[in-house]
């Protein structure tokens, strides 16, 4: 039997985001960075939109939405990415409104790695307005730690062909940055809205916000599929959040990060902005239950996956009638 001696210490960050104000946020950003730097981390995890903001922009005019997105890779907040992950010689991710040209805009998440390289995934299933449109590509890259990591936004692990996908082209860690957690939906066992004093007195009756965090408005909700995702790929995943207001609903946090087998490695409730760190042992990968699975495939079963139905309906469509 083979053993690796292939280690990662990895971070996920949960915190609330400032609608618009990059500035503040990025501020959030460097703060954390530093924080993970000092406990040795080589790779930390912010949350999608964490940079512009994420819930508010579905009320933006176009002209609006113009004014908050930049271009990638040569706009400023990515290349205050990259100078940060040069200067602390980590790699860092982080999501923000893309601008794509012709009006038109993507959620994109930005992972820079010490050396200056960049990826950009551009969120597969996005639905937050009507000029944010969907990538159309899957993101899968080595970092320079010996591991292969890929990126999906929030939605795009819901849909289980995307992380097998991501599995089968290599990837060893899932970076899985969200927005999520206490969400309105009429589907009465779909989460539903956290009440803003709940969080507003989350100080004086720390009891109630728990309840929610860690109920089916948020961890609950989670632990019926997030495992699932890492263990039946044979991935570790690092899964970050936004955490309190983010416009008229409540993030929820939860960052966790689990293992190959699907086993939470660490994770935190905190009602407020938080980093989880985890060391990532590579000799789990071998043998992990899913890449087992994996191998135990029978592609020429699966052809219909490639062909519509009939059924398939845009995401946002969707999102909005749950």
């Amino acid at each position: 039997m083979s053993t690796s001696p292939r280690q990662i210490r990895v971070a996920s960050v949960q915190f609330e985001h400032a609608p618009g104000d990059k500035e503040a946020n990025f501020r959030k950003i460097e703060a954390f960075t530093a924080d993970a730097v000092a406990q040795g981390v080589r790779l930390v995890v912010f949350p999608e939109c964490c940079i512009s903001g994420y819930w508010f922009i579905r009320n933006l005019t176009v002209p609006q939405l113009t004014a908050l997105a930049e271009p990638i890779p040569s706009g400023p907040s990515t290349q205050r990415l990259v100078g940060l992950a040069r200067r602390h010689g980590i790699t860092i991710g982080a999501g923000l409104v893309e601008a794509a040209g012709d009006g038109f805009f993507h959620n994109s998440y930005v992972v820079a790695l010490p050396d200056g390289t960049i990826h950009c995934h551009r969120k597969l299933h996005s639905f937050e307005h009507d000029s944010v449109r969907n990538g159309n590509e899957l993101t899968v890259f080595d970092l320079p730690d010996g591991f292969r990591a890929g990126v999906l936004i929030c939605y795009d692990c819901n849909l289980i062909e995307n992380v097998r996908m991501t599995a089968l082209r290599g990837a060893e860690i899932l970076i899985a940055p969200h927005q999520t957690g206490a969400v309105r939906s009429r589907n009465p066992h779909l989460m539903g809205l956290i009440e803003r004093h709940v969080w507003d007195n989350r100080h004086q009756d720390p009891e109630a916000i728990q309840r929610e965090f860690r109920g089916d408005k948020g961890r609950g909700w989670l632990m019926r599929w997030l495992p699932s995702r890492a263990h039946d790929n044979g991935l570790f995943l690092i899964f970050s959040n936004g955490v309190g207001v983010d416009d008229d609903e409540i993030r929820t946090g939860n960052a966790m990060i689990l293992d190959p087998y699907g086993r939470i490695l660490i994770e935190t409730s905190a009602a407020d902005d938080a980093m989880v760190v985890a060391d990532l042992d590579g000799s789990l990968l071998e043998h992990a239950t899913g890449r087992r699975w994996i191998r135990s495939r029978r592609p020429e079963l699966y052809a219909p996956l490639t062909q519509r139905t009939g059924e398939e309906r845009p995401t946002r469509e969707l999102k909005f009638l749950e």
